[in-house]
């Protein structure tokens, strides 16, 4: 068996496929990538029996087989020539060698049927939406699903499809993402919770493509396919918690503040607050609101005040400044409104523009309790 192919082309292609492989695995065999020679398609894999992922590659070859090279020797190695043909020959000794212009390099490799065959998806539903969608809901919505072993539902994504459109959501129960699109619809209902590390593999090979990709989902795997990539990854098991029913409706204090100004404020602001707490203060009157913080352990306290837009009764709320700085972090736009009905009921943040046709975005913070 033996294939050449461009050594940056093949670098470029397994740095993205690595990002499924764990720093240590229950099988040895994981700790290679899988590559599948059909003629011109090289075929490599990588998984972590979680998540599989495959890449389809165009080489000079006429051969076919199968082999598990060693996923971090081999990745070491491409990193470090410049731009070249390199020519992998299999070798009946159990070693692949890989010619270079200026050297050979020998590798031990593994028989390529021992390693794990990927998921196929029994009677999936589909549907299909543009890479860039997919991503943006990613980006909106991961950084808040939660970290709980405990509480695995939240540990992912909430994919919720519909004819109306596509809905997104994560939370961690302090802090809650809705990401919704009208102008992309799926043929059928369905809901599944995706796990957080196949989402980050998405958000980085999609980008801003335009490719269509396209998902196919049961009840307990979900496979996205575009252009030459294919990943399956099984689905979180276990229900989603009824999000609807903690967003408030009635939220009659509404504050529209410029976005930077507010998250500025926010940060240095909360350098004072108490290390364990983050708690800062909002005190919003009239067309003013007063940001503070105090940390009474070590006399430090700040105080800032800022000019905003603001419609409502005057009212005092406290929240944990990490959660507020990830959520005014992850929006683009210029002026954000923040939605209040009292001190001790969640806040609702909203980007006022920045968005495009049938894109909406609600952001929920829960409040905490302010020591008078």
């Amino acid at each position: 068996m033996k294939f050449i192919v461009s050594s940056t082309y093949l670098l470029k292609q397994l740095q993205v496929l690595g990002g499924v492989i764990n720093s240590s695995n229950t099988l040895p065999i994981l700790d290679n990538f899988l590559f599948e020679l059909d003629g011109t398609k090289l075929t490599v894999s990588a998984s972590d029996l979680e998540t599989t992922m495959s890449a389809v590659l165009d080489v000079e070859s006429d051969n076919e087989g199968s082999v598990a090279i060693p996923a971090r020797l081999l990745l070491d190695t491409l990193k470090t020539f410049p731009e070249q043909p390199l020519t992998f020959v299999i070798e009946e000794n159990n070693t692949v060698e890989i010619s270079s212009n200026h050297g050979k390099y020998a590798l031990a490799y593994a028989d390529g049927n021992e390693f794990p065959k990927a998921v196929s998806l029994e009677d999936p539903s589909s549907t299909k939406m543009p890479g860039h969608v997919l991503a943006t809901a990613i980006n909106k919505t991961i950084f808040a699903a939660g970290n709980d072993d405990l509480r695995p539902v939240m540990s992912g994504v909430f994919f919720q499809f519909s004819t109306e459109g596509l809905t997104f959501v994560a939370t961690d129960a302090h802090k809650l993402v809705k990401y919704t699109r009208e102008d992309v619809q799926a043929s059928q209902v369905a809901e599944f919770i995706m796990p957080k590390k196949p989402l980050n593999l998405l958000k980085g090979i999609l980008g801003a493509s335009e490719e269509e990709i396209t998902i196919d989902y049961n009840d307990s795997n979900a496979k996205f396919t575009f252009e030459n990539t294919v990943l399956i990854c099984r689905l979180i098991d276990g229900k989603y918690p009824n999000y609807e029913a903690v967003i408030p409706k009635e939220n009659p204090n509404k504050l529209t503040i410029d976005r930077t100004q507010f998250l500025n404020s926010v940060r240095r602001v909360s350098i004072f607050s108490n290390k364990t707490t983050h708690q800062i203060r909002l005190k919003i009157a009239g067309a003013e609101l007063n940001i503070s913080a105090e940390d009474i352990d070590y006399s430090n306290k700040a105080e800032e005040r800022l000019t905003c837009d603001y419609q409502g009764d005057d009212m005092q709320i406290g929240f944990n400044s990490r959660f507020l700085t990830e959520m005014l972090n992850n929006l683009g736009s210029n002026d954000v409104q923040l939605e209040l009905s009292m001190p001790n009921r969640a806040g609702i943040l909203t980007p006022i523009d920045d968005l495009e046709e049938g894109e909406h975005v609600t952001m929920l913070v829960m409040p905490v309790m302010l020591n008078s």
